[in-house]
């Protein structure tokens, strides 16, 4: 009963969200089946038991239609408030499909091109220099830095070739640079980020190496200065505010709403050695664009948003060869890009322009090829299934287990789907 409760809830809840996918009727469809969804219960309904996580939110929308939504355990330990629709959450890299979105808008109207230099809009990235490990005859590792053979464009930040990595310790020595630099516990605004970014070394040359990192913040630097206004006044105008994305923020600005905000478990802060999960009621002037907050009836606007090809709700925000274009392999063999030693897609995936995209089926399953998806350092996720015309979400926080749950999760909601 509690499960039924909880799922009407839902459906009231994310009434905003419903809308007949036109087209579905009459469809050759797979759907999900209740004893497979029983299964998917009871595997998050485990992990809050087992405390590995305080709570998580599981929605499943299909044909325009949640098919499975509900609540498990609470949002913060400390507070012991249930979780529920409203509740707040980091979504980090999940941010980064929003971003891009934006940026795509502007390339539609002329405004901004993929093969643009990102020098005419940040002039400083013109004199970035590529660092390269030399070993001398006596072992010894220094970084020496050579010119770019060619400019990082905006395609490159798109899809994670600018040479733009996150760093971090033992990862080498450009990493290592950027490491002492502390980018993540700065609080610059975003035209300051990019000014200290330009001073130092690229990881490789650019379009060479899919490497992951702050090139999405970059970009959201080159739509602040594109559009003239700050990255949240431009996204909250063109998408956040149209969409009805009105929880979607930097950071949470209301005190009246601080109790809705989910946490970690207490020992499960930690991004990095370095760098801890962010306080979220602090307000901060660097608009990442992979920093945002937001809620899983925001999140799910958007998603409908792309699964329907660019409009939600009889409004265009992006044509459907835009989206095509967004969600098909930009690094695929014929690129020659090589995918560094920590590419997160997977064996089985390329990346698009924001998203990571299925091009071949895992071994065991059925899993659909042009499924796409992104998901965030604290432990939310999302996927789009255009073949089943489906599209999940997974709201939680757990940096430590993300990983993990997200795998194991998704090949149960497969598995209900007989994939």
């Amino acid at each position: 009963m509690r499960g039924r409760r909880a799922f009407i809830a839902g459906l009231v809840l994310l009434v905003a969200v419903v809308g007949a996918k036109a087209g579905a009727e009459g469809r050759a469809a797979r759907t999900l089946s209740t004893e497979g969804l029983a299964k998917v219960s009871d595997y998050i309904r485990n992990e809050v038991a087992a405390g590995k996580i305080p709570g998580a939110i599981l929605l499943l929308q299909q044909y325009g239609k949640p098919v499975y939504y509900e609540n498990f355990g609470v949002r913060d330990v400390g507070t012991q408030i249930s979780m529920s629709a409203d509740t707040i959450f980091r979504l980090y890299s999940m941010s980064k499909p929003i971003t891009s979105v934006v940026a795509m808008m502007l390339v539609e109207e002329g405004r901004l091109s993929l093969d643009d230099p990102v020098s005419k809009y940040i002039p400083a990235f013109a004199g970035m220099k590529v660092g390269i490990e030399r070993k001398a005859a006596d072992g010894k590792v220094s970084l020496m830095l050579e010119p770019q053979q060619r400019p990082i464009t905006i395609k490159d930040l798109l899809r994670h070739t600018a040479g733009l990595p996150y760093g971090f310790r033992g990862g080498g020595l450009v990493r290592e640079v950027h490491a002492a630099a502390d980018l993540f516990n700065s609080d610059l605004s975003n035209a300051g980020f990019v000014a200290k970014l330009a001073t130092l070394p690229l990881a490789e040359q650019p379009g060479t190496v899919w490497t992951y990192g702050f090139a999405t913040d970059v970009l959201g630097r080159v739509v602040e200065v594109v559009s003239g206004k700050t990255l949240l006044q431009f996204e909250k105008e063109r998408l956040l505010d149209p969409l009805g994305m009105t929880e979607t923020a930097f950071y949470v600005a209301d005190p009246a709403r601080f109790a809705r905000i989910a946490e970690p478990m207490p020992e499960d802060r930690s991004i990095s050695p370095t760098t801890a999960v962010r306080d979220i009621r602090r307000p901060v002037r660097w608009e990442s664009g992979a920093g945002m907050v937001g809620t899983i009836g925001d999140y799910a606007r958007f998603a409908q948003m792309l699964l329907n090809g660019g409009t939600y709700e009889g409004r265009r925000y992006l044509k459907p060869e835009t989206i095509a274009l967004m969600v098909s392999d930009h690094i695929g063999p014929e690129t020659k890009i090589v995918r560094d030693r920590m590419y997160y897609p997977g064996e089985s995936s390329g990346f698009g322009l924001g998203f990571a995209m299925r091009t071949s089926v895992p071994p065991g399953t059925s899993w659909p090829l042009g499924e796409y998806r992104w998901d965030g350092v604290a432990g939310t996720f999302f996927f789009i299934d255009p073949e089943d015309d489906l599209f999940g979400i997974f709201m939680a926080q757990t940096p430590s287990q993300r990983g993990r749950i997200q795998l194991e999760l998704k090949t149960l909601i497969y598995q209900a789907m007989g994939r």
